[in-house]
């Protein structure tokens, strides 16, 4: 079923104090305020950005006025830089965020999709494909400093996961890098149960210390620029996000994590690749 964005008017203004925004406060204004932020503004509040592979300067262009090139939406980010952009539409707005809070990840997906676009033509989607465009929509990239979640992560043991190790994801021993817009989308329905797509970082030798944004976003979209990661959807742990730490209303107790249905059992089939290490 299509998720029908609210209105911004519909919108309680607490709703972007909430976790799943928590990365957005810089833009709070522009996601709270009563006019939707036009091309123009984006342009200048997000500059400068640059896609981290071809060099070119990025811009938001308005979706019309962008398609009239006849290029195919990923071609012309990686041709010319322009991202087409829809008026008074979420989705875009949140991946406009993300090409700031993410540029590397986000060029090498761009990257990885117009090689796989010049290799089969835009009439076939590859596997690879797939997984660049899963993860661009609802990906997250986890780092663990601590490996002893990760069984349970694998086995689908949701209560595990997020109650026995409750207090790692509170205290920085886990980060998360939230990519995917399509999920900041549906967090605007504090309704919705909310389901990422993972990537896992081992970064267990690397101390306590708390890794930056900038450093997760090198690491990570180094290993999809060098096609370690994303060549296939079945890379992809499944994350529900409504399970950290007080991203749902309901009590997270124990029969929270057996029946709400964003808690998925693990197929039988079902297997998960290691995480990739930490650069040394």
């Amino acid at each position: 079923m299509r998720f029908n964005s609210p209105s911004k008017a519909a919108i309680a203004p607490r709703t972007f104090h909430g976790p799943a925004f928590s990365d957005h406060a810089a833009w709070r204004d522009l996601l709270a305020g009563d006019e939707w932020p036009d091309t123009t503004r984006l342009n200048q509040r997000l500059a400068p950005l640059v896609h981290r592979i071809t060099r070119k300067p990025l811009a938001f262009v308005d979706q019309a006025i962008a398609e009239s090139d006849g290029r195919h939406y990923e071609e012309r980010i990686h041709a010319a830089g322009h991202i087409a952009t829809r008026a008074q539409n979420w989705h875009d707005l949140f991946n406009a965020f993300a090409w700031k809070r993410c540029p590397e990840i986000k060029s090498a997906l761009n990257q990885g999709q117009v090689a796989d676009l010049a290799a089969v033509g835009a009439r076939t989607r590859t596997r690879a494909q797939h997984a660049l465009t899963h993860f661009d929509e609802a990906g997250i990239v986890v780092v663990l400093r601590d490996l002893t979640l990760l069984p349970a992560w694998d086995g689908h043991d949701w209560a595990a996961v997020f109650l026995d190790h409750r207090e790692a994801w509170r205290d920085g021993r886990i980060q998360t890098l939230l990519v995917g817009h399509a999920v900041l989308e549906h967090a605007l329905d504090p309704s919705m149960w909310l389901v990422a797509k993972a990537l896992v970082l081992d970064a267990s030798g690397r101390g306590d210390s708390e890794l930056s944004v900038e450093a997760i976003d090198a690491v990570a979209g180094a290993a999809i620029a060098n096609g370690h990661w994303l060549r296939d959807p079945q890379e992809l742990r499944p994350l529900p996000l409504s399970g950290l730490p007080g991203w749902h209303a309901a009590a997270q107790d124990a029969a929270f994590y057996r029946d709400a249905p964003c808690f998925q059992p693990r197929r039988s089939d079902r297997r998960y690749p290691a995480p990739q290490h930490w650069p040394r």
